[in-house]
């Protein structure tokens, strides 16, 4: 008899796999190796930035009550009595009408509080002239203008992108404290599945899940293991299973999650003695998306069909991960769009579209079937499309989930 499975709502589903990730712990890697990590404390300004009052560019500085009254016609004349380049201090002390040449991100001299750039000065045998006036403080960069030290610069569970380690360089963070990364396995299932580098065979496809999840694990900065492909036969499906399952922080499978005769995912959870979250989900692709737990270990039961596998992995297990690595931000980026296309028909269940965002049309990139994988490689989003009783119209207003991007949404939005 053929399990009946009740879909529960996206949202639901993606609720009940995120209260289910749990943290995995902190290390300290060198500055060198912290890109793609998760912040495990906040960075915190150990000095002002900047660290004293400087120039913003080349020029000269001056004391700016001496430019009072200079104009095209009655220019004011400076002596140059000293010149400081980046790094260096000056250790004389402005008087009336001396300039000092200074450089780009020097350090003002004693007494100054303008700076004259190159351009708006004109050389004379011992100095310069200028032609206009300068208010106090113009063209000066100012202590702590940018921050100022012991603020909170970002904060914990923040991702740790480039600018991100600028700060921790500024701040002499050569060690940084970050969010263990979880270790993920890999296991591909189904009799009909070939190694890439095989030959096509009547009845067989070449296994693409696998390289794909991969490859949006590495977007995530994480890497994997691989079981390989495990054929239709329950007892070495489980034996494979098992042995994953405990040598991992989680593990993704792709295909076996149906109700069909080879489909033992399903017996495998209950022969692990595994919780299962869930079976069925109101969403196309992947309506048979389940998520398991064992041992606080999450198991990812995604779709063998790869546009449903590919959904499944963005909606649910990508969130999964980023909770496991304490990230603040862990939801696809999102916003709304144009509809590019008419989808006449409706359907009960919450349809993502694989899409061609630009800006502002969303459109779909292709064939759209659960089992279609050229509209993953031309598709940069996610077009949502609530269930319900009527379809979509060319023009509509639609929600749009981001692929690709390096720093999430702290809210969930479908």
């Amino acid at each position: 008899m053929v399990e009946k499975r009740i879909p529960l709502a996206v949202v639901e589903a993606v609720k009940k796999v995120v209260e289910n990730a749990f943290p995995i712990g902190i290390e300290t890697v060198d500055l060198e190796e912290s890109y793609g990590c998760i912040l495990a404390e906040p960075i915190v300004a150990s000095s002002d930035v900047p660290p004293f009052d400087r120039s913003p560019y080349d020029g000269y500085a001056i004391r700016s009550i001496d430019s009072r009254g200079a104009t095209g016609d009655t220019r004011i004349a400076f002596k140059v009595i000293d010149h400081i380049g980046a790094g260096e201090v000056s250790s004389k002390k402005l008087q009336a009408f001396e300039a000092i040449r200074i450089m780009t991100g020097a350090q003002l001299p004693e007494g100054a509080d303008a700076i004259v750039m190159f351009e708006q000065t004109k050389e004379i045998d011992d100095g310069i002239t200028i032609r206009k006036s300068f208010m106090p403080l113009e063209n000066v960069s100012l202590q702590g203008e940018d921050l100022r030290k012991e603020e909170v610069v970002i904060d914990s569970g923040s991702f740790i992108n480039p600018g991100t380690i600028a700060l921790l360089a500024t701040f002499g963070y050569s060690k940084v404290r970050v969010a263990k990364q979880p270790i993920v396995g890999i296991l591909s299932t189904g009799t009909e599945l070939l190694a890439v580098e095989d030959d096509l065979v009547p009845g067989k496809i070449r296994n693409s899940n696998g390289p794909m999840i991969v490859a949006q694990l590495k977007r995530m900065g994480l890497g994997c293991k691989m079981y390989g492909m495990s054929v239709d036969n329950l007892e070495e499906s489980y034996r494979i299973v098992k042995k994953a399952a405990e040598e991992n922080d989680c593990l993704i499978t792709t295909g076996g999650v149906s109700v069909g005769d080879f489909d033992f995912l399903p017996a495998i959870y209950e022969k692990l003695g595994a919780q299962v979250l869930f079976n069925k989900v109101a969403m196309r692709p992947g309506s048979v998306t389940t998520i398991a737990l064992i041992n606080n270990r999450l198991l990812f039961g995604l779709s063998g069909n790869p546009s449903a596998c590919f959904t499944g992995f963005e909606l649910f297990t990508r969130p999964a991960l980023l909770k496991m690595m304490g990230a603040q931000k862990i939801y696809m980026p999102h916003t709304t769009a144009v509809l590019g296309e008419d989808f006449t028909k409706a359907n009960p269940f919450t349809r993502f579209v694989r899409a061609i965002y630009d800006g502002q049309t969303a459109s779909p990139a292709g064939f759209n079937k659960s089992n279609a994988v050229s509209s993953i490689a031309r598709g940069n989003a996610l077009i949502v499309l609530p269930g319900g009783s009527r379809g979509y119209q060319t023009g509509d207003a639609v929600d749009v989930l981001l692929l690709g991007s390096e720093e999430g949404s702290d809210r969930w939005k479908v």
